[in-house]
């Protein structure tokens, strides 16, 4: 069990027969009156984030959620499959469990499943991963705009923002949390 008056960025719980994963939280003493904790709360399975507020000693579960390295084999129709690296058991999720998790990840490149009592729920990958450019428009000699983008094509299929300097046939490394180019590789 975990107090409102514990919780911190990224801590899951069990609220209403959800899991919750709380994204933000403020712990607030007004002038009058009780202290309370404000925070946003995402829904770990439809992803929804909702705003609650809760009294510092109020309890409730905290959920244990499993996360284990797994290597992404391959995609074949609506279903994706992964494998254990250390006892070569394969999973298949639905792409409708995975969501836009895995648009920058290569086959063969490992990942973490993340699961709550046995149930696969969602696809962590890497925080980083570097992808050779298949398409995008040549840069023009003089395009040195500070700032200006140019979209981009990676071997994923995946469609980033690069700056007007990356030409096709590059690497570059991209943050998969938000998507965005952050160098060459």
């Amino acid at each position: 069990m975990i107090s409102a008056g514990e919780f911190r960025n990224g801590v899951t719980i069990e609220y209403e027969n959800n899991l919750y994963q709380i994204i933000e939280f403020q712990h607030v003493k007004p002038g009058k009156g009780a202290a309370f904790v404000r925070c946003k709360i995402k829904n770990i399975k439809t992803g929804s984030v909702l705003e609650k507020t809760f009294r510092p000693n109020e309890k409730m579960p905290k959920a244990h959620i499993e996360r284990k390295d797994m290597q992404y084999l391959y995609a074949d129709g609506e279903l994706y499959h992964f494998m254990d690296v250390n006892t070569y058991d394969q999973i298949a999720l639905n792409a409708s469990s995975i969501g836009d998790n895995l648009k920058f990840v290569k086959e063969n490149e490992m990942v973490k499943v993340l699961s709550h009592q046995g149930n696969v729920f969602d696809i962590e990958p890497p925080l980083s991963v570097e992808l050779k450019i298949t398409d995008t428009e040549p840069g023009l000699k003089g395009d040195t705009a500070t700032g200006a983008t140019k979209a981009a094509i990676v071997e994923t299929g995946a469609r980033v923002m690069v700056p007007l300097f990356i030409e096709q046939g590059e690497v570059i490394r991209i943050d998969t949390r938000t998507g965005e180019y952050t160098g060459r590789a």
